[in-house]
C-alpha cells in the first residue's frame, strides 16, 4: 500500500507562512495526483488544494487561491502546501490524499484513495 506522511504544520500568528510537505512511500506500481485537504474541529473535511502527477495543473478552493500553492517533486516522492498570509480561519488539521493511477484528480474526497494522518496548523489572531 502507499504510506502517506505529513509534516511541517505548527503555530503562527495570523499573515504568517508555513510549508506543509507530504511524503509517499510504498510502492505502486502507478503514478497518482496528489490533494490537500483540511478539518476544523467541529467542522466537515473539506478540499483546499489538488496538484496533477506531472505538477503542471493545480487547482485551488476559493479560500486559498492567491495565499496557498500546491507543488509537487516526484523524485522525491514529495507534495509541498506552501501557506502565506495565513488567517485564523485557516486554523485546522491538514491531510494530503493520493489518487492512485490518476493523472490528475479534484477536490472531491472519493477521488483519493489513501490519507496520510493529518498534521495540525494552528493560526493565531
Amino acid at each position: 500500500q502507499v504510506q502517506l506522511v505529513e509534516s511541517g504544520g505548527g503555530l503562527v500568528q495570523a499573515g504568517g507562512s508555513l510549508r506543509l510537505s507530504c511524503a509517499a512511500s510504498g510502492r505502486t506500481f502507478s503514478s497518482y495526483a496528489m490533494g490537500w485537504f483540511r478539518q476544523a474541529p467541529g467542522k466537515e473535511r473539506e478540499f483546499v488544494a489538488a496538484i496533477s502527477w506531472s505538477g503542471g495543473s493545480t487547482y485551488y478552493a476559493d479560500s486559498v487561491k492567491g495565499r496557498f500553492t500546491i507543488s509537487r517533486d516526484n523524485a522525491k516522492n514529495t507534495v509541498y502546501l506552501q501557506m502565506n498570509s495565513l488567517k485564523p480561519e485557516d486554523t485546522a488539521v491538514y491531510y494530503c490524499a493520493a489518487a492512485l493511477g490518476l493523472g490528475y484528480a479534484g477536490g472531491g474526497a472519493y477521488e483519493y484513495d489513501y490519507w496520510g494522518q493529518g498534521t495540525q496548523v494552528t493560526v493565531s489572531s
